[in-house]
């Protein structure tokens, strides 16, 4: 029986990146004048409970949103016009979203076909994908595309493939803050809020606003189906820092909150009047500090829906809630930093110092952190979790037939047995790589005939004993070999779900740094062996 210990259950971000969310709420009055009360404190919803909507929470790779599904037997039906959309918001069917952030780590469509199906088995019902430079922009827009995005043909494959999965699709398009992918160009390096950061977009330059309704615009045409667009809006760095914004500052008494829904407010008109029937969601990080008043005075509480997050390990949504003021939200969480679904689940998954964290790449400057089938044992926990209201043993029962482990161990971060789900066999081997390749070679510099015979400065000047390096030749020549060919295995493995760019910065990041130090000793053993006891080379 395999036994796969410490392998923690909280690597998603790689990509994976779960998003879930849940909150229950009234549907809207159709009266202009009754959803939008004096009340600051119902102006998202009608009053009820926080303690009786928030249930679940986020973290940055992996998010889930409760959104209702269109009615009728299928999901992304398409847009449901004005006159129609009766109850189009955060109510009556909890919606669980997985992130699939792409900006790090994109995986073949051959592969997603295989996770889909898992991914809708265990409980999840939605997609949220931010497809980044993995979009196939064209036109002046092309520049920014990864050469390895997908093609149309492939975003029409990936979005059939979730509609016979029962996925419902929402893009993900940042439009402020974490627009690296575009203002890494120089392009676009004028419409940067901060000429030396690429995350933060200019507000006032119409050209500006111009580019985000052109990406806009390409992504939701090619969404004909979705009913949900979720515009980002998170960490809008350095923002009021331009010349520009404290222009505009020192004109509108320094209130940096109207600056920022001034140009959301612009681009969520933009896509409501071009998209009839599409209501929005947002991070709700930027809005946490500005005033209530502020907020519903710009308008974009009847169209708009904020998706909580944070860090810290208990969410506390009740607070953030009171922060807000606001009763109809989407909640989000990692495993990592999972809350209790109304406090029946405590630390679900622990967070383990030494590991990557749960992102899958924060931008596009960052480091490849995790791959997608390392965190499917973690996301199999998180929706069967949500599920069910807690991990029960049904919970369990579950991820172990859909995974195919043996058991599952949550507070040891421990699953046994050979698992069966797609990408299995590259979760395996990072385990081994994790596990064994730094080892290894501390094993080998650690090796008493090694420190004591063939340190930086014997093999800087070329001599050694022979007497004493064949008391590890043999072991570090071994050692190397059987890396080398297994590592082989793992890049024609890796190769099946990723593209060869992915492959071979994974590697360069977490596997040639010591498989460089493996090779450079066994080299320099072969040279010097051979010299037979020569002296010291001066």
């Amino acid at each position: 029986m395999n036994i796969i210990r410490g392998q923690p259950l909280n690597l998603l971000r790689l990509f994976v990146f779960i998003l879930v969310a849940v909150a229950a709420v009234k549907l809207l009055s159709s009266s202009a004048k009754q959803r939008y009360s004096n009340d600051l404190n119902s102006f998202w919803e009608e009053k009820k409970s926080l303690e009786s909507h928030y249930q679940v929470m986020r973290g940055p790779e992996e998010h889930a949103a409760k959104l209702e599904l269109p009615q009728g037997n299928g999901m992304n039906q398409g847009r449901h016009s004005e006159d129609d959309q009766t109850s189009k918001d955060f109510i009556k069917t909890e919606m669980r979203l997985v992130h699939l952030d792409l900006k790090g780590a994109a995986p073949k469509v051959t592969y997603l076909e295989k996770i889909f199906p898992l991914l809708s088995s265990l409980g999840a019902n939605g997609i949220l994908i931010e497809y980044e430079d993995m979009f196939p922009f064209h036109g002046a827009l092309e520049i920014l595309k990864s050469s390895y995005a997908y093609s149309t043909e492939d975003i029409d494959k990936i979005l059939h493939l979730a509609e016979v999965n029962s996925l419902e699709v929402v893009p993900l398009v940042q439009t402020f803050g974490h627009m690296e992918y575009v203002l890494k160009h120089d392009k676009y390096r004028h419409l940067r809020e901060m000429e030396k950061y690429p995350n933060s977009l200019n507000p006032h330059l119409p050209e500006s606003v111009s580019l985000v309704k052109d990406i806009v615009t390409q992504v939701l045409d090619r969404h004909s189906k979705s009913t949900w667009v979720h515009i980002g809006a998170d960490e809008v760095f350095h923002l009021g820092d331009g010349r520009e914004s404290k222009n505009w500052l020192n004109q509108n008494n320094g209130d940096l909150g109207k600056m920022f829904l001034n140009h959301v407010k612009e681009i969520g008109n933009f896509i409501i009047k071009k998209y009839s029937g599409i209501r929005l969601i947002l991070w709700d990080d930027m809005l946490r500090s500005i005033k209530l008043d502020t907020i519903k005075e710009s308008g974009i509480t009847e169209y708009m829906s904020p998706v909580i997050w944070s860090y810290i390990k208990d969410l506390k949504t009740e607070v953030i809630g009171a922060e807000l003021e606001i009763e109809r939200m989407v909640a989000s969480l990692t495993p990592e930093r999972i809350h209790t679904l109304r406090h029946q689940v405590k630390s679900l998954i622990r967070k383990k110092e030494h590991l990557p964290n749960l992102y899958f790449r924060y931008d596009h400057y960052s480091v490849l952190c995790e791959l997608l089938p390392v965190g499917i044992p973690s996301l199999a926990v998180c929706l069967q979790t949500l599920v069910h209201g807690g991990f029960t043993e049904i919970a369990k029962k579950k991820i172990l037939e859909t995974l195919g482990f043996n058991d599952i161990n949550i507070q040891e971060n421990v699953c046994v047995g050979s698992g069966t789900f797609p990408g299995y066999d590259v979760y395996q081997m990072v385990y081994r790589i994790h596990t064994s390749l730094k080892e290894d070679v501390k094993r080998i510099e650690d090796d008493e005939a090694i420190k004591g015979w063939f340190t930086v400065y014997h093999r800087k000047h070329s001599f050694g004993n022979p007497y004493f390096m064949e008391r590890f030749g043999n072991t570090v020549q071994r050692t190397c070999t059987d890396w080398e060919k297994f590592l082989e295995t793992f890049r024609t493995t890796m190769e099946t779900i990723y593209f060869s760019d992915t492959v071979s910065e994974w590697l360069d990041v977490y596997v040639n740094p010591y498989m460089e130090t493996l090779i450079t000793i066994v080299k320099n053993y072969d040279d010097i062996i051979k010299l037979n006891a020569r002296p010291k080379s001066t």
